[in-house]
């Protein structure tokens, strides 16, 4: 009898690929992955994703082994058969009760959390929540302020001083010279709502950009003017990766503790912390180890504050705190 059609058994043992080439994405659309070769801006390919890796996600950032056509000519596809382990990894929810986690980028050594100090108006739970997720993610997060010609940077930036927080000015007549010796042979990302001059500030880093530019609406809101993710080549090294305009940024999948580990001061202190411990201070935490640390209480103060807006359970930024 002939055996039965898909009779033959399938095998476990999965090609090791010992020629493939490692590459980096720097965009994804509908099932295709935008690379390049050696993380070299000059050798750019596309590729989908291998059959054997099913469903693993791949973002923006992460480090990919490939194999296939690799010349980067028009129509052809190369295949994405691994993805390396992450160094970094930002990510967020929907909210602050889903527990499905997005990973926004991979890999990213720096957060550029980028806010308007007018139209739309500052929002220090904003920035504090960008924070925390840039901490417990691994990456460092900087400041960067837009639209000081529209107000002064007043109280808002000092805020976040005690946290050791670098601060820029990006806006629009702004020199970047600052800005750009951060950048310089870093991968690094921008976060920001729509309308803060975000893709201005990618503007001027990668002239060929051309990222859209938006307007902001009466009621406070940008318009999204970037639908997606996406790493560019800076013209001296490193690459910056713009992420669309968000309208909100949820933590379900942050605890207070990965917040303070990322501050090598404290993070030995939680550890004679009860159990359970949120490390908010009294009256919530009476016995939180924090309390005990001599001379380090506007620094545990400020930390607190990332904290409260952890457990703020309001993930919307725009129009809330």
């Amino acid at each position: 009898m002939r055996p039965g059609r898909g009779s033959r058994p399938r095998t476990k043992t999965r090609p090791e690929h010992r020629d493939a080439e490692q590459a980096m994405v720097t965009a994804v659309d509908r099932g295709r992955w935008s690379c390049v070769l050696g993380g070299d801006p000059q050798r750019p390919i596309v590729a989908m994703r291998a059959r054997e890796l099913g469903r693993t996600p791949i973002v923006v950032g992460d480090q990919v082994d490939v194999v296939g056509d690799l010349s980067g000519r028009p129509d052809t596809l190369a295949r994405i058969v691994r993805v390396a382990d992450r160094r970094t990894v930002l990510r967020r929810t929907a909210d602050d009760t889903d527990p499905f986690e997005r990973v926004v980028v991979a890999n990213a050594e720096q957060l550029f959390i980028v806010v308007a100090l007018a139209d739309p108006p500052p929002r220090t739970g904003f920035v504090e929540r960008a924070m925390a997720a840039a901490y417990a993610g691994g990456l460092e997060p900087i400041l960067c302020l837009t639209k000081h010609d529209l107000a002064a940077e007043s109280e808002f930036a000092t805020e976040f001083r005690d946290l050791d927080l670098t601060i820029v000015f990006g806006g629009r007549d702004d020199p970047l010279d600052d800005i750009d010796a951060l950048l310089r042979d870093k991968l690094s990302c921008l976060l920001g709502h729509s309308g803060v001059g975000k893709s201005t500030l990618v503007n001027r880093l990668v002239p060929e950009a051309d990222r859209a530019v938006g307007v902001v609406s009466g009621v406070g809101k940008g318009r999204h003017t970037s639908t997606q993710s996406v790493a560019l080549a800076l013209p001296d090294g490193g690459w910056v990766i713009d992420t669309p305009g968000i309208r909100s940024f949820g933590l379900a999948h942050i605890t207070p503790d990965d917040v303070i580990q990322a501050f090598a001061d404290l993070a030995e202190a939680i550890e004679d912390c009860p159990r359970g411990c949120t490390h908010l201070g009294p009256p919530a935490d009476p016995e939180c180890a924090l309390d005990e640390l001599p001379g380090k209480q506007r620094r545990v103060e400020a930390i607190r504050r990332l904290l409260v807006a952890l457990n703020s359970n309001d993930p919307w930024m725009v129009g809330n705190g």
